[in-house]
């Protein structure tokens, strides 16, 4: 991994709102409104948090009909421990199950 996209991956998750999207789509795929009733946010902040999760490639999203779901993207999921609740970066730990 080239270190911008280190740079971009930390800075997507150093906001409490973004750990807890992430949280929340480790368990399973979400629409937006799912995931600002979940948060108690508006629409509008949820997506803007998931562009920047977009961009940092730890979120994908995909249409099932009308709606618009998002999940964790492969790439990030393998890089989860093996119970998909910690990222282990070297430099620092997120634990993902503290932000549920």
């Amino acid at each position: 991994m080239e270190s911008q996209d280190w740079v971009h991956l930390l800075k997507a998750l150093a906001d409490e709102t973004r750990l807890r999207i992430v949280s929340l789509l480790l368990n399973e795929p979400l629409s937006v409104g799912q995931l600002a009733e979940r948060l108690d946010a508006t629409n509008y902040n949820v997506s803007k948090h998931l562009r920047i999760l977009r961009e940092a490639g730890v979120v994908t999203s995909s249409k099932h009909g009308r709606l618009l779901q998002s999940s964790i993207t492969p790439a990030f999921r393998r890089r989860l421990s093996d119970d998909q609740t910690v990222l282990d970066l070297g430099c620092c730990r997120f634990n993902f199950d503290h932000f549920e």
